[in-house]
């Protein structure tokens, strides 16, 4: 892999970009960014579903209890239920990452 290929970007990175592309000040940008985080966070917090149009979907499942089994020992061990989160990428951000190759 190249180093472009398996870079993350970081929340200082993208309060950047906002302050590049909207014009507010670096603070106002980073405080903006939080309030959207905290406010998608929230939502899926109460098991609803966040859809960005041209982005993607954020939904909650739940998940129920199964048997799994420890790959070292071969033990059954039991998975507890819980709630997972998944994205679900639109036909446009779809269309726009694999162009980008």
């Amino acid at each position: 892999m190249s180093k472009t290929e398996d870079k993350n970007i970081t929340r200082a990175e993208l309060a950047e970009a906002v302050y590049h592309e909207v014009g507010l000040s670096l603070n106002e940008s980073a405080k903006l960014l939080d309030q959207v985080l905290e406010e998608i966070s929230k939502v899926l917090e109460k098991g609803e579903t966040v859809k960005l149009s041209s982005f993607g979907s954020f939904s909650v499942r739940s998940k129920k209890m199964r048997m799994g089994r420890n790959p070292k020992t071969g033990v059954d061990v039991p998975i507890l239920p819980r709630r997972i989160l998944s994205f679900h990428p639109s036909h446009i951000l779809k269309k726009q990452v694999n162009e980008k190759k």
